[in-house]
This record gives C-alpha cells, structure tokens and sequence, in this order.
C-alpha cells in the first residue's frame, strides 16, 4: 500500500493532488471505509481528457478512494490519455517504463491506462513489459471500482483487468465530476464522432457520436453557477453537430447562455461543416456567448481536404469566416494545421500558406502528420513527404502564424479589456493570468483580485501568445476600482 497517511476525500484535495483536475466540487465521500485505496490520475491529450479525469474522479470517490497528493504515494497510478497522434502515445509509453520501474520495488502498485490509447493500443499494453493492470475504454469509467478491485485481489498472479468496449448509450449521465477549483469548467454535449476524417483515429476509439440529455448539460452548468463559476466550455469532438431528440447545437447554446450567473460561454471543436444559421444567430444574439471560435481548417488545398475528407472547401470555409465576421465584427479565430499529409504537394503546402496568411488567425496548433493505425490514411494513403520535408514545411508555418499573432497582440496595446481571472501565473505568483471575451491570454499584477474576478485590464505591452498589462486604476494607487460579480472560488 502507498503512504495511507496522506488520503484526502475527493472533493477536498490539497494543492496539485491531481493533474490536472484538483478537486473542489463534486461529491464528497462518506466516512472512510477500512478497505480505501489512494489514486493518482495524470491526463495526457486535449480538454475533453481533462474532462473525463474529472467525470473519472466522480466515480471512484463514491466508491470509497481518495486522492493521494503525487503519483509516489498513491496506491493507484491512472494515465488518462489520448491516440490522436504517435507523439502522445510515445509519452504514455515512456511514463508506463518509469511507472513499471515502480512497480518492480512495490508490487502491490496498480497502474492502469485509460482513455483513447487504451482502446486503440490496450492488447499491445497488455502483452508487453509495462506491468498495465487496468486497460478502459472511454466508455468504461463506470466499471473502474470492479476492475481496480479485481486487479488488487489478483496483483499477486499478474494479467490484465480491462474493459474496452464502446457503448453508445453511455452518457454519464448522473455523474457528478469532481471539477478543479476555477472559473471555467468543461462540460462535455458530446461523446464520440461520425466524421471519420482519414487522419483521424478518433471515431474508433471513442466510438459514435451521440448527444449528452440537454437536461443533464443545463444541470451541471447550473452547479458550476452555484459554486460560483463563470464561464464553461461546452466539449464534444465535432461540438457543433450536436443533436439530441429535436434539440440541436444552437438550442443548446442559447439555453446555456441563459443560466443564471454565467457571464462567459465557449465552445470547442466545431468543425465548419457543421455551423447552421441558427447556430450563429444565437452566437450573434447572446452576450454571454464569446466571440471567439477555434475552427480547425487542417489544410488550404482543396485536394489535401479531399484526402482528408474534410467535407468543406477552401471557399467554403474562408466564406464561412467572412460571413461570422460580417455577422459578428471583431470575432476572433484560431485553428489546427497538419503538414506533409500524404500526397501534399508544394502546390498544396502554399495553399495553406495563403490561407493562413488571409484569415490571420489569433493561434494555431500545428502538426506534422502522424500516420495512426487503423485509420484510412493509414491503410490507403502511402506517406509521400519525407520527414526532414514535414520539419521545414512545420517550422515555416510556426513562424507565419507566431509572426501573425505577434501583429495582431500589439495592436491591443492601450486599449482596456475585461478579464475573467484564471489564477495565478506560473512564472510569478505575483500575477494573475486570465482570458479575454476573444480568448486571448492576459497576465498582470494580482492588485485585489482572485480568482473567478472579472476586471477591466489596460494593455501595456504583449507577445506572439500573450498580453501584459495592469488593472484599469492600478496605476492611481487604488486596489479596488471595479466592480467584481463572481464570488470567489478558492
């Protein structure tokens, strides 16, 4: 057994008990029964991980675990992680060889894998040498009290405990994750996708898609109001293909815009082929709903997209951004590029260079294609561009959209911005670091305010990734020269 001594209920955590996702909210757990182990999660991927840890504490603390405040005095080690790329999976596996190494001084060590590498790679994990006890699904949470308890009575005599199917019925609904302290919080709409883009082994590791019972999204966004939280992000894979009965993604939307207390609402990832005029008339209609999308293009050529099978055009998309634009002035954009996809020619490569440099987006995340198995791409499609070819092709896209954001921050400077405080810098404890309505970065001296505060910001000076600033008064002397409405969090 790891250090007993430091148990903490889950929903009572100390400072970084579990990364990321310390707990404030969620349920508390009851007395503590003689039998309760100490667990650990470490998350690897994009924010819908990060909401599944939370939705994953949920249901272990109930069943009578506790947060243990690092992965060395855990009883329990959960890698939570993600399949979208070879690199992710790389860290995972390097992780597991120093988890293993652990394990080898202490036997009774659990460690499990959870999530989309799970499903995609769980019998290799299982067969090789990373001592994996635990192999689920993200659909599977549920079943991680039985399969953590099976592992535990039969650790002496090795093998895998898993459970990897996929189950389009699964919603979690009733589970109450068990949320960081903050102003935002991440509600998953959506579980799954049916896009089935070429590069992307996401649709076999997730599974179909299927919408969360509004009911149960208006739930949580009313908890996260009460608790005081501010701002929630709305999750899915494809977020703007959302449907439930007859509600669809602009009906959810607006009601969520609508509950009470909630200043800031976001969403991601749309896929443009799945905006309808509904959806951004209640965009446009709603205050709450920020003007900021993250819109993945991948690629400016229209036969790269083909490929891809990304269902829009470059017209289609770059008539979309005109239209949020013209319907909404100042909306902002960021996006995800790949690079060197099978069969990008020169041609296509400057395609995207040219769309990248007419839409002027805030940010990108940008890639190197990563063949994934399993995926058409990786059945079909040969790989056509050498490595060192991707690099230089990834390093000039870096350096057009740094450049690019690098411009449009400066252009903040002296203007005044409202800032939903986020916590503190990690470069300084002396500052605060929040987001603006267009989700940009912002970081300044903490004069009075906490986290979950909105206060106006004026803007000094900034980065390609970040503005720098001071409160709006902080200059006179004064501590207080707004009016904060969000009760603190901490």
């Amino acid at each position: 057994m790891g250090a007993m001594a430091n148990r903490i209920p889950i929903g009572r955590p100390a400072s970084g008990a579990v990364a990321p996702g310390a707990a404030e909210q969620g349920p508390a757990v009851a007395a503590e029964p003689a039998t309760s182990r100490t667990v650990f999660i470490e998350t690897y991927g994009c924010q819908m991980n990060v909401s599944d840890s939370e939705l994953i504490l949920g249901i272990l603390g109930p069943a009578g675990y506790h947060l243990a405040a690092s992965a060395r005095e855990a009883d329990i080690v959960l890698l939570n992680t993600c399949a979208i790329r070879e690199h992710a999976e790389e860290r995972v596996r390097g992780r597991l060889a120093e988890l293993a190494g652990w394990k080898r001084r202490r036997p009774e060590l659990i460690l499990g894998v959870l999530g989309c590498m799970a499903k995609h790679v769980g019998k290799e994990l299982s067969a090789d040498a990373m001592a994996v006890d635990v192999l689920a699904s993200p659909d599977a949470y549920r079943s991680l009290p039985r399969l953590i308890a099976a592992a535990a009575a039969e650790n002496a005599l090795g093998g895998t405990q898993r459970d990897l199917h996929l189950d389009r019925g699964e919603h979690y609904e009733g589970v109450d994750p068990v949320r960081a302290g903050g102003a935002n919080a991440w509600i998953t709409i959506e579980r799954g996708c049916d896009k089935f883009c070429t590069f992307c082994v996401v649709p076999y590791v997730r599974g179909r898609e299927r919408g969360v019972p509004p009911g149960e999204v208006i739930r949580q966004v009313e908890e996260h109001a009460r608790r005081g939280g501010r701002e929630v992000t709305l999750l899915g894979q494809t977020v703007n293909a959302y449907r439930y009965g007859d509600i669809g993604f602009g009906d959810l939307l607006a009601r969520v815009a609508r509950v009470d207390g909630i200043r800031r609402v976001r969403f991601t990832s749309p896929h443009p082929a799945e905006f309808d005029a509904h959806t951004l008339a209640a965009m446009a209609a709603h205050p709450a709903i920020m003007k900021h999308v993250h819109l993945p293009v991948q690629s400016g050529s229209d036969r790269v997209l083909a490929a891809m099978r990304r269902e829009y055009t470059r017209t289609s998309f770059l008539d979309l951004v005109a239209h949020m634009r013209a319907l909404m002035p100042g909306i902002t954009f960021t996006t995800d590029v790949i690079v060197g996809f099978p069969g990008e020619t020169d041609d296509d490569f400057a395609a995207t260079i040219s769309l990248l440099r007419e839409v002027r987006f805030e940010s990108a995340f940008m890639f190197k294609y990563s063949e994934r198995e399993g995926t058409l791409a990786a059945r079909e499609l040969p790989e056509t561009v050498s490595e060192e070819e991707k690099g230089r092709r990834l390093t000039r896209v870096i350096d057009l959209v740094e450049a690019i954001a690098a411009e449009q921050n400066r252009a903040w400077a002296g203007r005044t911005v409202e800032v939903l405080v986020e916590g503190e810098s990690r470069r300084d404890a002396a500052q605060l670091v929040g987001r603006t309505e267009h989700g940009k970065a912002v970081v300044f001296a903490a004069i009075g305010a906490r986290t979950g505060d909105l206060v106006p910001v004026r803007i000094l000076s900034s980065t390609s990734h970040t503005l720098h600033g001071e409160i709006a008064g902080s200059e006179q002397g004064s501590e207080e020269t707004w009016s904060s409405q969000a009760r603190p969090l901490s």
